[in-house]
C-alpha cells in the first residue's frame, strides 16, 4: 500500500470512528438526536425550499435516509482528504476534526430536540476518537510510536498490521452505531407501552365495505406501514407521553395545558380522513386516508375562548415546526381534530406520537404539525408558518384530484374485459363523479364505491373492452359542488399540483 493511499484509508477510518461515537454518546447521555442527524437537520433547514421537490421526485419518502447516507459519505471523503494533507502538516487532522466536531457540536446545541451539555460531550468525544483511531492506523509497526504526518518519511506500512487495526475500526464502529440504534428503540418501545390503552370513542364513523376486489386498487384505509410519511424531522421526535404537555396560548381568554391522560380523558371522536402532502405530483402515491382518533379542535379552542381577532390557528411541534391556517376552517363544521390514535392503534412516532392535528381539506403544510406541543391563537398576518417563507402559498386547500391505479404502467394486459380502477378525492368537499377516457373517445362515467363521508376519497371503477395496441387512459373528477378538475398542468410548487392523470398502457 502507498503512503498516501494508507494515509486517505486512515482518515477515512478515522472518521468513520468519530460518526459512531457521535452516535453512541447522545443515545447514552438521553434522547438527543446524533451529531450526524443534527448536521442532516440544519441542513433540511437551510436548502429545504430549494431542494424539497428534487428530493421527494429522486428519493420520495425515502429522502431522509439518502440525506443521512449523503452526510455520512461527505464526512468519510473529507477524513481520507484529511489524511491526505497530513503527508504535508501534523495539524491536518486534529484541526479538521476538531472543526468537524464543532460543527456537529453547534448544530445538536442548536436543535429542539438537542442541549448543550450533550452537544459538548458528543462533539469532544467524536473528535477525541477520530484523531486517536487515525494515530492507531499511522502507527510505525517497527517503533511503535506514530509518524510525524509532517516528515518527509512516508509511513511505514505493514499490510497486515493495517488490515487488523482497520477491521478493528470498523468492527467497533459498527458495534457503537448498532448500540445507539437498540438504545433508542428500547426507549422507543417504552414509550409507546406508556400509551396502549385508548377510550372508547363518543362518536365513530364507520367505513362501509368497498364493492370492488380489483387487485392494485388503493383500499378505502391505507395501512400504517404503507402510509406515506413526509416532514422535515430528519430524527423522529420521541415523546415521553407522560411528561408531555399540550399548551392553547395566544390570543384566548384562558389559556391552558392538559397532559396526555387528560387528553384521551376527553370525549373523543374517531373518523376516517384522506390527508395528502403538497409535494405530490399527479398520480402520485403521497396522500393517504386513514382512522383518526382525536378530540375535536372546537373544543380545545371553546375552552380557551378565543378572540375575535384571532384569525390563526398556528400549531407547533417539539422540534419546533409550525403550520398555520384560518381559525374559520377550525370551526366551519369539517373535520378538525387533535388526533392521538391512527387506524385504532396509538399514533406511531413517525406520524406525530402522541398527537398531532388533522384538518380535512388542507395540505399537511399548513395544518398537519406532527408531535404537537402548542396551539397558539394569533393574527393572520402576525405569523407564517415553516414553509410558507419559503416560497409556498399561505393558504393551502387541497385540490380536486383522480388517480389511476390499475392497470398499472408496466402491466400488458390482453385484450379483451380490463378493469381500469383508483380513487379520487377532495377532502371536507367530497366527489360527486368520476370520468374516464380511452385514446380520444368520449368521456365516460366510473362506478363510486360507497364512502364515509365527505373526507375520504372515493374508489372508482370501470370495465373497459381494450382492443390490442397502445392506449392513453386518463381520468377526471367532479367534486360534490360541480366543479370538474382542471386539465391545466401545474408543479406541486407552490400550493398544489394539478392536471389529469394518464397512463399508457399496451394491450397485447
Amino acid at each position: 500500500m502507498t503512503d498516501r493511499l494508507h494515509r486517505v484509508a486512515a482518515g477515512a477510518l478515522a472518521a468513520m470512528a468519530a460518526l459512531a461515537t457521535g452516535e453512541i454518546v447522545p443515545a447514552a447521555l438521553g434522547s438527543e438526536p446524533s451529531l450526524v442527524t443534527a448536521v442532516g437537520s440544519e441542513f433540511i433547514d437551510r436548502y429545504a425550499a430549494s431542494l424539497k421537490d428534487l428530493a421527494v421526485a429522486l428519493f420520495g419518502t425515502n429522502d431522509k435516509p439518502a440525506l443521512i447516507v449523503g452526510v455520512v459519505v461527505t464526512s468519510v471523503v473529507l477524513g481520507g482528504l484529511l489524511g491526505l494533507l497530513a503527508r504535508r502538516s501534523s495539524a491536518a487532522v486534529p484541526l479538521g476534526f476538531a472543526a468537524f466536531g464543532a460543527v456537529g457540536g453547534l448544530a445538536l446545541a442548536t436543535d429542539p430536540q438537542g442541549s448543550t451539555g450533550v452537544a459538548v460531550a458528543s462533539a469532544v468525544a467524536a473528535v477525541a476518537v477520530g484523531v486517536a483511531s487515525y494515530r492507531l492506523l499511522t502507527r510505525s509497526p517497527a517503533r511503535g510510536v506514530a509518524v510525524a504526518p509532517a516528515s518527509p518519511e512516508p509511513v511505514p506500512t505493514n499490510r497486515r498490521a493495517f488490515l487488523a487495526g482497520a477491521g478493528a475500526v470498523l468492527v467497533v464502529s459498527a458495534g457503537a452505531t448498532t448500540l445507539a440504534r437498540s438504545i433508542r428503540s428500547s426507549r422507543a418501545a417504552d414509550l409507546v407501552r406508556t400509551a396502549a390503552g385508548l377510550p372508547v370513542p363518543g362518536r365513530s364513523t364507520p367505513v362501509p365495505p368497498s364493492p370492488f376486489t380489483t387487485p392494485g386498487l388503493s383500499p378505502a384505509i391505507t395501512p400504517i406501514a404503507d402510509f406515506y410519511r413526509i416532514d422535515t424531522a430528519l430524527s423522529t421526535p420521541r415523546v415521553d407521553s407522560a411528561t408531555w404537555r399540550l399548551a392553547v396560548t395566544g390570543l384566548v381568554d384562558r389559556p391552558f395545558e392538559i397532559t396526555y391522560d387528560q387528553l384521551l380523558a376527553m370525549e373523543s371522536v374517531e373518523l376516517p380522513v384522506t390527508i395528502q402532502c403538497v409535494s405530490n405530483t399527479v398520480g402520485g402515491d403521497l396522500v393517504g386516508t386513514a382512522v383518526w382518533q382525536g378530540v375535536p379542535l372546537s373544543t380545545l379552542l371553546d375552552r380557551a375562548g378565543v378572540h375575535a381577532d384571532a384569525t390563526q390557528i398556528v400549531g407547533r411541534s417539539v422540534d419546533d415546526w409550525t403550520a398555520g391556517f384560518p381559525t374559520d376552517v377550525a370551526l366551519d363544521g369539517r373535520t378538525a381534530i387533535v388526533a392521538y390514535a391512527m387506524n385504532g392503534e396509538p399514533l406511531p412516532f413517525d406520524h406525530g406520537f402522541p398527537a398531532r392535528l388533522i384538518v380535512s381539506g388542507l395540505y399537511g403544510y399548513v395544518s398537519a404539525t406532527k408531535w404537537l406541543r402548542e396551539i397558539e391563537l394569533t393574527t393572520w398576518e402576525a405569523f407564517d408558518g415553516y414553509w410558507v417563507p419559503r416560497g409556498w402559498s399561505k393558504e393551502g386547500p387541497i385540490k380536486t384530484a383522480s388517480r389511476i391505479d390499475v392497470p398499472r404502467a408496466n402491466d400488458r394486459p390482453d385484450a379483451g374485459p380490463v378493469a381500469i380502477a383508483g380513487v379520487a378525492w377532495n377532502p371536507s368537499i367530497g366527489i360527486d363523479s368520476v370520468e374516464v377516457q380511452v385514446d380520444d373517445g368520449p368521456w365516460v362515467p366510473a362506478d363510486l364505491g360507497p364512502v364515509a363521508g365527505s373526507d375520504t376519497w372515493v374508489q372508482w371503477h370501470l370495465d373497459w373492452d381494450a382492443t390490442p395496441g397502445e392506449h392513453s387512459i386518463r381520468v377526471r373528477a367532479t367534486d360534490a359542488t360541480g366543479v370538474t378538475q382542471t386539465d391545466e398542468l401545474a408543479e406541486p410548487a407552490p400550493n398544489g399540483a394539478t392536471g389529469w392523470h394518464t397512463r399508457t398502457v399496451r394491450v397485447a
